[in-house]
């Protein structure tokens, strides 16, 4: 009976949490639902909490979070919640909202929508944007640098996506959504929501969602492809939360990966994060220090 009741519980627990999310953003106060800080907060809280999860159904024992593999997480996770956010909020959100009224942009009767129907919207031009930065980030070499990073995590974890350059973290903080008059409470409920919904992607737990659920959203078996030792592997399933435009787009691929990383799966530190965006400029330089033979 234990074992059924286990198995039905990590069959519906990605959409329980994704349909108590927005039942949270739907009856809190108006004051606590536009305050930054409850974003952050609730975000973090669940974050840990699918990293418990990890403790109670893990997926792979390879994938298993060790105490230096938690603490480079932790960097990498306090560094997107203070010097990214920050950045995205002053170069990025202030001159885009400057330039949306220099051009007369206004949608008030979004933010008069209902919750749900402007929750959908930004969710679906945020992972529409995302999407498509990410197969970019695949193709182009200048964008590659600053997301090759990430696919060097050696394991998956529900903290593992933040884990990368700061720059690339920045440039996927970036939206359309800016443009649009959305109430602060629909944004704060649809990034929760994509957010979790990354986090079950990275996580390191054993779910077996019902089909519908993987038809729409990303999980961890098509991310971990994603993922894959075999850079040429890699190039599918470029969704992070909302697997549905891989299938419309023709990338998406069913399976699962087990062993992640790139270069024979070595390890990438994190000065070389940090850095790697400029690496060939760096071995440039040090190519010309070298003295001719």
């Amino acid at each position: 009976m234990a074992a059924v009741i286990k198995l039905i519980i990590f069959k519906y627990y990605q959409p329980a949490t994704l349909l108590a999310i927005f039942a949270f953003w739907s009856l809190l106060p108006a004051e606590l639902a536009t305050n930054g800080w409850t974003i952050v907060t609730a975000a973090i809280c669940t974050k840990f909490m699918i990293l418990g999860l990890e403790q109670v159904n893990e997926r792979h024992a390879g994938w298993r979070l060790t105490r230096a593999e938690l603490l480079s997480d932790l960097f990498y996770f306090v560094m997107f919640y203070t010097v990214v956010r920050w950045a995205g909020k002053h170069w990025a959100d202030t001159p885009l909202l400057s330039l949306k009224d220099a051009l007369g942009i206004h949608t008030p009767w979004l933010e008069h929508a209902p919750l749900v129907v402007q929750v959908a919207l930004i969710m679906l031009l945020i992972e529409w944007g995302h999407y498509w930065l990410h197969r970019a980030m695949h193709n182009w070499y200048p964008l590659w640098l600053t997301h090759a990073p990430h696919h060097y995590v050696r394991q998956l974890n529900a903290l593992k996506g933040a884990v990368g350059n700061p720059f690339e973290l920045f440039l996927i903080g970036l939206s359309v959504v800016v443009f649009l008059d959305f109430s602060l409470t629909a944004l704060f409920c649809a990034g929760h929501m994509l957010g979790t919904i990354a986090a079950f992607s990275h996580a390191n737990v054993r779910f077996n969602p019902p089909r519908w659920y993987s038809a729409v959203f990303t999980t961890v078996e098509a991310h971990s492809l994603h993922h894959s030792v075999e850079y040429e592997d890699t190039r599918c399933n470029y969704s992070c939360a909302l697997i549905l435009f891989d299938r419309l787009h023709g990338t998406f691929k069913a399976g699962e990966a087990v062993e992640v990383g790139q270069e024979g799966r070595r390890h990438m530190g994190i000065g070389e994060t940090l850095l790697y965006p400029v690496s060939p400029i760096i071995a440039w330089v040090k190519g010309r220090m070298v003295s001719p033979t």
